[in-house]
């Protein structure tokens, strides 16, 4: 699914990072993708450049609410995209998703070509965000966004213990150069046992799903193999290979889908593998994908959906908006509005047929692709494929929440091969915790409830 929190590096740049990569993991209330095409061919006097002080210049015009005067920094492009009403939407919508601002860190400056890029480290009561600019050789702001800050690096994957009932070692799902790494997590012992493909939520994640010090498939792949039952999990391609989208022109299959199929080829060979018990657990926009990615192999046993929307992922994507504004005060503010009003006529936008779909959109990315997106209806494809299903979902989820929960049960209630559980303490990671669901959990380490992966693991075997 679509984790608007988490939804990382979804702009696709060319390999030499002439286009920035716009990292989402708070809201996309909280981004705004300011800018395109940051790096130009202009004259070499770029060197020349003060970044530093034309990037605090704009902050400071910023804090003060001169949002015409930070415009009037832009270049004409950037003008042209991001007047100063839309950067006061941006800016002014911060504390509510971050809460109050605790001032700015030491700036970095960089040279790229004839570009000067800007970071600078942005301090608030809830978060760590940097902006980072991107400005031409005449001094003009050329591309602005706001991310959340670097984090450290995430916990490397522990070794497996020596006394684990399973093994691990490298795979690869492909055969050419455009092969993902994998992982395999085999059980000890003689087979052929069950074997379950993980696929990913939106995003370039890794194979363990990392999100911030917080790895749910690599719990999940290591509690199903010590109960018996191989796991084969993979880097995306759009983490592993984001060169394979640089020319804009891709879907949502070619994001997810054909690396999926692909995987439960590469399963379905591998020797001590049941290849007739080879199963999908896909986890949000991973399990909305599911049924397709079963309806194209054609040799998936059953699906596991952990947290898997049931409607159009644009609507959610204004819902979520929309419940993220409230989150913190109960009201959205005016800057929140005007946001989510820019938000929604994106949205009608992509809808439009008469939008190219090179157009960027959403999140920074081409109409076509989101169309691919809004093509598909889970439901529909799931009662398509007519294979058992195991339906998980969390209380506390506050992405893919009780509506879609309940799409889920009204397509399926009457059907005895579909299973469901709900759990009232997890989130969206599947992670246990207490209250109101919120953004600041996924930064806490945590792991995937145990409970829920026993759930998994004694379905498969029924199965």
């Amino acid at each position: 699914m679509l984790h608007l929190v988490h939804m990382i590096e979804r702009r696709y740049g060319p390999a030499r990072g002439r286009q920035w990569v716009v990292r989402i993991a708070i809201a996309s209330l909280l981004l705004l993708a300011l800018g395109a095409g940051l790096a130009m061919s202009l004259p070499a006097r770029a060197q020349a450049i003060d970044g530093k002080a034309i990037a605090t210049r704009a902050l400071d015009h910023m804090d003060a609410g001169e949002y015409a005067q930070a415009e009037a920094m832009f270049n004409a492009d950037m003008a042209k995209a991001v007047p100063a009403d839309k950067l006061k939407a941006v800016w002014e919508s911060l504390p509510a998703q971050v809460g109050k601002a605790g001032g700015r860190g030491d700036a970095q400056s960089m040279q790229q070509d004839t570009t000067t890029l800007v970071q600078v480290p942005l301090h608030f009561e809830k978060a760590e965000l940097v902006a980072k600019f991107a400005i031409d050789a005449d001094g003009r702001i050329a591309g602005f966004m706001i991310q959340p800050a670097q984090a450290a690096a995430p916990p490397a994957t522990p070794a497996v213990a020596e006394d684990a009932t399973f093994s691990e070692r490298e795979a690869r799902v492909g055969d050419d150069d455009r092969a993902l790494p994998a992982t395999l997590a085999m059980p000890k012992g003689d087979g052929p046992f069950p074997a379950v493909v993980l696929v990913h939520g939106s995003g370039p994640h890794d194979r363990d799903e990392t999100i911030g010090p917080n790895k749910p498939f690599l719990d999940i792949a290591r509690g199903l193999a010590a109960q018996g039952i191989a796991v084969l999990r993979y880097e995306k391609r759009t983490k592993a290979r984001p060169q394979d989208f640089a020319s804009g022109v891709f879907g949502v299959d070619e994001e997810t889908t054909n690396d999926a199929v692909q995987a439960v080829a590469t399963l379905r060979g591998i020797d001590g593998i049941d290849p007739r018990r080879v199963f999908v657990l896909g986890h949000s926009q991973g399990g909305m994908m599911a049924p397709r990615i079963a309806a194209v192999s054609g040799h998936v046993a059953g699906l596991v959906l952990l947290a898997a929307p049931a409607r159009s992922l644009l609507d959610i994507v204004i819902e979520q908006n929309r419940r993220l504004a409230v989150l913190d005060d109960q009201k959205t503010s005016d800057a929140e509005r005007d946001a989510i009003t820019a938000l929604i006529q994106q949205v009608r936008s992509i809808r439009d047929p008469a939008t190219d779909a090179a157009t960027k959109t959403v999140m920074g990315l081409p109409a076509g692709y989101w169309r691919s997106i809004d093509s598909v209806d889970p439901v529909a494809e799931a009662k398509s494929v007519a294979l058992p299903m195991l339906v998980l979902q969390g209380a506390r989820d506050i992405q893919v929440v009780d509506a879609d929960w309940q799409a889920w049960r009204s397509g399926f209630h009457d059907n005895p091969e579909v299973t469901f559980k709900l759990y009232e303490t997890l989130n969206h990671l599947a992670m246990p915790g207490e209250g109101e669901g919120n953004l600041a959990e996924y930064q806490q380490p945590n792991h995937v409830d145990p409970a829920l992966i026993t759930d998994v693991a004694a379905w498969i075997k029924a199965h």
